[in-house]
């Protein structure tokens, strides 16, 4: 684990991005940021996170195809993954849990 504790955000909306950035940063802890899931995974690979928040719905590369290429990899395996999602319905947060998520949060959240 890093000193502080390092923390990937990914997300296409910068509002969002932002707000996290905020407060994580506010609560002590180094935040990097993606824009989409491409991105995401670079930099997961990049940095290796001790802690990855991720969007489901994102261009190029979805929250799911990335959670799902994190723990197929033997490097990245362990990163916990947090799906963030708009999408509350409980399909599609077992699809994400299935994929490989170990936790997940529903947007939106506030500043």
């Amino acid at each position: 684990m890093h000193d502080p504790p390092r923390i990937l955000a990914v997300d296409d909306t910068p509002e969002n991005l932002e707000i996290l950035r905020m407060r994580l940063e506010a609560n002590g802890y180094e935040v990097a940021t993606a824009a989409d899931g491409e991105e995401g995974l670079a930099k997961a690979r990049e940095l290796t996170p001790d802690l990855i928040l991720l969007d489901i719905m994102m261009p190029k590369l979805d929250g799911i195809s990335v959670v799902r290429m994190l723990k197929h990899d033997q490097s990245l395996r362990s990163i916990p993954v947090v799906l963030v999602t708009a999408k509350a319905d409980t399909r599609d947060l077992v699809e994400g849990l299935d994929a490989g998520g170990d936790d997940y949060l529903t947007k939106p959240f506030e500043h």
